[in-house]
């Protein structure tokens, strides 16, 4: 070969490199334009977007993969930095954001909730008149599709779909719109041009879902009524969603390895001019101002019209200053255990017999002892059984006991079993406490706390033959004390805006039996070869569409009714006292919880139905609060989509927000002032006394402290001021307390966070 020959393909090998490094530069950016400067010449924003984008770069109309109108002003693309920063310079952008990877937070519930009981009326319902009342409100679940075969999305019974519904059920190669969707399941879209573009694959472009997650958020939500339903006889019994006469659109926006931004808010867009009632997304990702947040930007684009918006909270628990989707305009859900569990034993060659949970349902171990072992080689990842980390020589035919951690809980029993193990303890380290989280294991396994899990250590540490047996009970219910706060659910402070007390309330998240995909075992691992059409599965993903599926009945119920006047009446109706009336305990330690655990507290739909007052917030009241946070205008009009914006008007802090809790801190002055205004949605003369508790150390003052209302829907301020007392050092110190205003019928009560250093 000649040098010449030498130098060419050297020369070629740089171009392809170049090019390579060019094409994988490309990034998928988000770009909020100054919508109201759209020259009359042309007839769309689109083709103005499209326009302005290629004056300014290289890129070609196919580079755009959303226009946004309804959720967002502006457009999604895929540009290298350079362009993005020629986009950035320019007189008619507001602001030009990289997209962002979100992830999905992953029977007997209404039974437990006291949907069940129908005894009565609800806020002056019968259930038949909620029902027939529900039919008319449609549920979006932004998730990874649905599985419409499942019994969960019957229609049978239910009225034609209301006229005022846009949707549509997209084609597929797997999803005929004719034959898959109803009267109940009335829409299913797929969003997939954002995930494609950053993950470079392709999955089969589809509303149908593969994952299993999608179909048990939307039946919790909304599912019919299924007689006999279980996991491989789990928690049999009749599975049901909240709201289970209200429809259910599904938007599919998460796919195998997450959800794009760009897809999310194409997904909501999609949803807002489709006519949905509820939004409810059990996904999310870090704590970012709300101009850089995707979901709460188009949260509040929801809000506006109408549309109350359900979170899951996250599962970063029990760290503190871990939630997600904390806007005020959000439903932020924290996740608590049921009065249901589900009961496996490890008895060890000592005698000693320990207490777990397993939904294991295969040939179980018998009751003779084996070998139980736990990295006796001193390789760290062998105690956690991750992947190809365990010695056949020494695992064949015993039991295993693994640490919890790094890798997920189902994949660390797949370890054990291809070790030729025949058992697995999984056991709880200090990160996860008490907290105990059954999964449908591919071979005998038992969850147990940390303490246990330490006893265990110890035992196989130094008993020369340590042996153990694992056992299981089936299911059993009326457990106590329950609710517990999940140690998995995401705790506050809110790190955003800390003067916004998040989470708002809890709902049930921890081994919720819903419908599941048919594509997809139980553990969802590729080798699970079982198929359910039901899952138990734990984390706010599970208790945020119990609370969508409440708004549901709210909004059925009450017509007239704003998001936020929705959203407060599951707030101030909330209960902090478990079913052996004890103050409600933390998994994560079995301390008492507090309101940076649960919220309010936990969802009591009953009461939340006619909770007597609300604190109502209209749009312009959260422009103010937004214009207190100390944003530039350019960032305010990126979330709320006026060109008018000046704030002229702002709260003097972000506490003033009328919201229905308080978040109060003690800087350079001991002393707070607040104002709220509370909506009488009860009877006329309505007459409520001010009741307060709070720390020893604080002074809480409310004036006045009666309020009387005339007529139904007359409004009433009172002030409220928190003094801290002198001569006590608090720095660092956190504290709780509560606001109530009862009468003989109703209890409507918002908790306080005192912190005596801001965050």
């Amino acid at each position: 070969m000649g040098l010449g020959t030498v130098i060419w393909l050297f020369a070629v090998v740089l171009v392809l490199q170049s090019c390579f490094f060019t094409v994988s530069a490309k990034k998928i950016y988000i770009v909020r334009m100054k919508h109201h400067q759209k020259p009359t010449s042309y007839s769309t924003h689109s083709d103005w977007y499209t326009e302005h984008l290629q004056s300014l770069t290289s890129a070609t109309p196919d580079s755009i993969l959303y226009t946004y109108e309804a959720a967002y002003h502006g457009f999604a693309v895929a540009l290298d930095p350079k362009e993005a920063e020629s986009l950035r310079e320019s007189d008619s952008v507001l602001g030009v954001y990289e997209d962002t990877l979100y992830n999905l937070h992953t029977t007997r519930t209404p039974e437990f909730l006291g949907l069940e009981r129908e005894l009565g009326l609800w806020a002056g319902h019968t259930p038949q008149e909620l029902n027939q009342a529900s039919q008319d409100v449609i549920i979006g679940v932004l998730d990874t599709g649905v599985w419409p075969e499942s019994k969960s999305f019957n229609d049978a019974d239910m009225q034609a779909v209301p006229s005022r519904w846009r949707g549509q059920c997209e084609v597929a190669s797997d999803f005929d719109p004719k034959i898959d969707c109803n009267k109940k399941l009335i829409g299913a879209r797929f969003f997939s041009k954002g995930y494609n573009m950053a993950s470079g694959g392709k999955e089969l472009p589809s509303p149908r879902d593969h994952e299993g997650h999608g179909t048990h958020t939307a039946s919790t939500a909304s599912g019919s009524y299924v007689a006999n339903a279980s996991l491989l006889g789990y928690a049999s019994g009749t599975a049901r969603g909240m709201a289970t006469h209200a429809r259910v659109a599904a938007y599919k926006v998460c796919w195998k390895t997450g959800c794009s931004g760009s897809d999310i808010l194409a997904g909501m867009e999609r949803a807002i001019l489709d006519g949905v009632d509820v939004l409810s997304l059990s996904l999310g990702g870090g704590s970012v101002p709300y101009y850089r947040d995707f979901i709460a930007t188009g949260a509040f684009a929801a809000m506006e019209k109408g549309i109350l918006v359900s979170c899951s909270a996250g599962n970063g628990g029990p760290a503190k200053a871990t939630l997600t989707n904390v806007a005020p305009w959000i439903m932020t859900v924290g996740a608590g255990t049921l009065d249901r569990d589900f009961p496996a034993f490890a008895t060890l060659g000592s005698g000693q017999k320990f207490n777990g949970v397993s939904l294991y349902s295969g040939k179980g171990m018998g009751k003779r002892l084996v070998g139980l072992v736990y990295s006796k080689s001193g390789n760290r990842s062998s105690n956690l059984c991750l992947a190809g980390s365990l010695d056949p020589k020494i695992v064949l035919g015993k039991v295993v006991l693994c640490d919890r951690g790094l890798s997920a809980r189902v994949e660390k029993g797949a370890v054990v079993k291809d070790a030729g193990g025949v058992g697995m303890i999984l056991a709880n380290t200090a990160a996860m406490g008490e907290e105990l989280v059954a999964d449908s294991h591919l071979l005998p396994a038992v969850a147990v706390g940390r303490k246990v899990g330490d006893i265990i250590r110890k035992y196989v540490e130094t008993d020369k033959n340590p042996t153990a047996v694992l056992g299981f009970g089936g299911t059993v219910v009326n457990v106590k004390p329950s609710p517990v706060v999940a140690a998995f659910s995401s705790r506050g402070p809110n790190m955003v805006t800390p003067q916004i007390l998040k989470p708002d309330v809890i709902g049930p998240g921890v081994n919720i039996l819903a419908a599941w995909s048919e594509a997809v075992g139980p553990t969802g691992l590729e080798r699970d070869t079982r198929k359910t059409k039901f899952n138990i599965m734990s984390g706010t993903s599970m208790s945020c569409p119990h609370i969508s599926g409440l708004a549901a009945l709210l909004k059925a119920a009450h017509p007239d009714w704003s998001p936020s006047a929705i959203k407060s009446a599951l707030m101030t109706t909330a209960y902090t006292l478990d079913n052996t009336n004890s103050p409600l305990r933390d998994a994560a330690d079995n301390s008492f919880a507090n309101p940076w655990a649960h919220g309010s507290g936990h969802v009591d739909p009953r009461k939340a139905l006619s909770p007597g007052l609300v604190y109502d917030i209209t749009p312009e009241e959260y422009i103010m609060f937004l214009c207190s946070l100390g944003y530039t205008i350019e960032h305010i009009q990126t979330i709320v989509k006026r060109p008018n914006v000046t704030c002229s008007r702002k709260f003097t802090d972000p506490s003033q927000l009328n919201y229905p809790s308080f978040s109060v801190f003690f800087g350079k002055s001991r002393a707070a002032r607040y104002s709220r205004e509370l909506t009488n949605v009860g009877a006329a003369m309505s007459v409520y006394q001010v009741t307060v508790e709070a720390p020893r150390n604080v002074v809480v003052t409310v004036k006045p402290s009666t309020l009387v209302f005339r007529n139904v829907g007359d409004k009433q301020r009172y002030t409220v001021t928190f003094v801290s007392k002198k001569g006590v050092n608090q720095s660092g110190r956190n504290a709780f307390g509560s606001i109530s205003w009862k009468n003989a019928k109703h209890f409507v009560k918002s908790p306080v966070a005192f912190s005596w250093t801001h965050l």
